[in-house]
C-alpha cells in the first residue's frame, strides 16, 4: 500500500501550473466514439481515472496514439461492440464512474450502449436516472439486470425530443447531448448543466459538425446531423485543482502563483475564497496569493450573521471544493457553516480534522460548523486514510499545515484526480514523500 509521509509546518513558495481538467477530460474522451475520424486531444491530465478511461477506449478497439503524457489522438473507426458483453467489460466499466458517458455516444452511433453500475468516490448516492430518462425520451428502450447491476439502452433510430431534466446533472447532460447530436430532428434540453466543461464539450461537438445552440445557458437546442467528423481539442485548466492550490497557500501561509488559470472560467470560486478573508490577486491570467502572515478574517453577512458556504449547480459553487473550503476555515478568524447539499457522505472525513485539533461540529451528514483557530493553535500531525479524491487532498493540505509528521494512506484516491502531486508540491518546497507500507 502506498502512502504519503508529510512533514508539516513549512511555508511554500513559487509557482504551480494546474493540470488539465479531470471532469472535462472524462466527457471529451467519450465523445471520440461519435466519429470514425481522428480526434486529437491536448492537456489531458495524466491521472488514474482518465488513464482508466483511455484504457477502456482501447479495449473497445479505438486506435489510441500517445504523443506525450498529456496529448493523444483517437480514431474510433472499428469499434468492437462485442466487448460490451464480455466479463472483462463488466470489470473495466465498473471501475470508473466516468464510464457512464460512453453510453450516449455508443447509442447514437451504433444503436446500443451498455454499462455496468459505475464506481467512483463513495460520497453518497449518485443516481443515473437523468441519463437514462433522457435516452428514453429520445426513443431508446431501457433494460436493467439487477443480478449483474448491468444497464443497457437500444434504439433503431433516435428521434429529437423536448425534455426537462429532473436535475442539472453534468454527466447526465453530457451523455444526453452526445446522444442527441446524431438523432433525427431537434432536441431541446431544459435545466441542462451549463458549467464550463460542458460548454467545452458542446463547442468541440460543433467543430465536429454538430448543431448545438444555447451553449452556456440551461436551455440547449440540438439539431441532429447524420455524421460527425474529426477535430482537435485542448482542455481547460482544472478549476478544482486551482481551488486546492488557493486553499494550500492560505493554510500554509505561503506566497504562491497559480499559472494560466483561465480566469473567465472560474466563476464564483475566487470570491468564495475571498469571503474567508483570503487575498487573491489577478495578474494577467495568473492568480497570485501573498503569504497570509497575519491570518485571514471571515466576512460575515451584512447583518452580522454567520457565513454559510454551500454548493449549487453552475454558476453556483462546485461541491468538489467544499472539502477544501472546510479545511481552510479551520484556521480562519471567525466561524463558518459548511452546507454540502449534493452528497450526504462527503463531510465524514472531518473526524480526522477533529483528531488534528480542528474545531468542527458535524451537525448532520450535510452540515458542519467550523470555528477557526486563527493560527493560534496549530493542527497536530496524525495518521489518516484518504476516503475520496477531494477529502484526500483536503487532508493533505491539513497535514502540510500541521505541526509534526503525518501519514496519509490509500493515496491512490488522491492520484485518481491529481497528477504527480507529490513531485509538484516538492517543487514549491513541500516536505512530502511517497512511501510503501
Amino acid at each position: 500500500m502506498k502512502s504519503f509521509k508529510i512533514e508539516g509546518g513549512h511555508p511554500l513558495k513559487g509557482s504551480i501550473q494546474p493540470q488539465g481538467a479531470k471532469n472535462e477530460a472524462l466527457q471529451i474522451l467519450c465523445a471520440v466514439l461519435l466519429t470514425s475520424e481522428k480526434v486529437s486531444i491536448h492537456n489531458i491530465p495524466n491521472i488514474i481515472d482518465v488513464n482508466k478511461l483511455i484504457h477502456l477506449l482501447g479495449k473497445l478497439n479505438v486506435k489510441v496514439e500517445k504523443h506525450s503524457d498529456n496529448s493523444y489522438t483517437f480514431k474510433a473507426d472499428a469499434v468492437d461492440l462485442d466487448y460490451l458483453e464480455t466479463p472483462a467489460f463488466k470489470v473495466d466499466g465498473a471501475g470508473l464512474r466516468g464510464s457512464i458517458m460512453i453510453v450516449g455516444p455508443l447509442l447514437a452511433r451504433f444503436g446500443k450502449g451498455y454499462i455496468p453500475k459505475p464506481g467512483g468516490d463513495k460520497i453518497g448516492r449518485r443516481r443515473l436516472d437523468t441519463h437514462f430518462e433522457g435516452f428514453i425520451k429520445l426513443g431508446a428502450e431501457f433494460r436493467y439486470n439487477k443480478e449483474d447491476h448491468f444497464y443497457g439502452v437500444e434504439a433503431k433510430v433516435l428521434k429529437g425530443a423536448y425534455m426537462l431534466l429532473d436535475e442539472a446533472s453534468v454527466t447526465g447532460t453530457a451523455n444526453i447531448v452526445m446522444a442527441a447530436v446524431l438523432a433525427k430532428g431537434t432536441t431541446t434540453i431544459y435545466n441542462a448543466a451549463c458549467e464550463p466543461y460542458l460548454q467545452q464539450l458542446c463547442k468541440m461537438l460543433n467543430r465536429m459538425g454538430a448543431k448545438i445552440s444555447g451553449i452556456g445557458s440551461n436551455l440547449l437546442t440540438i439539431e441532429g446531423v447524420d455524421v460527425l467528423g474529426g477535430t482537435s481539442h485542448t482542455m481547460l485548466p482544472d478549476m478544482i485543482e486551482i481551488g486546492s492550490w488557493i486553499g494550500l497557500a492560505a493554510m500554509t501561509r505561503s506566497e504562491l502563483t497559480i499559472k494560466n488559470v483561465s480566469w473567465e472560467d472560474l466563476g464564483v470560486i475566487p470570491n468564495v475564497f475571498r469571503k474567508l478573508g483570503i487575498t487573491i490577486e489577478r495578474k494577467e491570467d495568473d492568480i497570485f496569493i501573498p503569504a497570509h502572515t497575519d491570518g485571514y478574517q471571515v466576512q460575515n453577512y451584512i447583518d452580522g450573521s454567520i457565513l454559510t458556504l454551500s454548493d449549487a449547480p453552475w454558476p453556483g459553487f462546485t461541491p468538489d471544493l467544499l472539502s477544501i473550503i472546510l479545511v481552510v476555515a479551520t484556521q480562519a478568524r471567525g466561524s463558518v457553516l459548511i452546507h454540502q447539499k449534493m452528497f450526504e457522505s462527503r463531510l465524514f472525513f472531518v473526524d480526522k480534522l477533529i483528531d488534528m485539533g480542528a474545531k468542527v461540529i458535524l451537525c448532520d451528514p450535510h452540515r458542519a460548523s467550523v470555528i477557526g483557530h486563527d493560527f493560534k493553535s496549530q493542527l497536530k500531525a496524525t495518521t489518516m486514510t484518504s476516503p475520496d479524491i477531494r477529502a484526500g487532498v483536503s487532508l493533505l493540505i491539513a497535514a502540510l499545515s500541521a505541526n509534526g509528521t503525518s501519514t496519509i494512506h490509500n493515496i491512490e484516491q488522491i492520484d485518481r484526480g491529481y497528477q504527480n502531486i507529490d513531485t509538484r508540491l516538492k517543487a514549491i518546497g513541500a516536505k512530502i514523500e511517497r512511501i510503501e507500507i
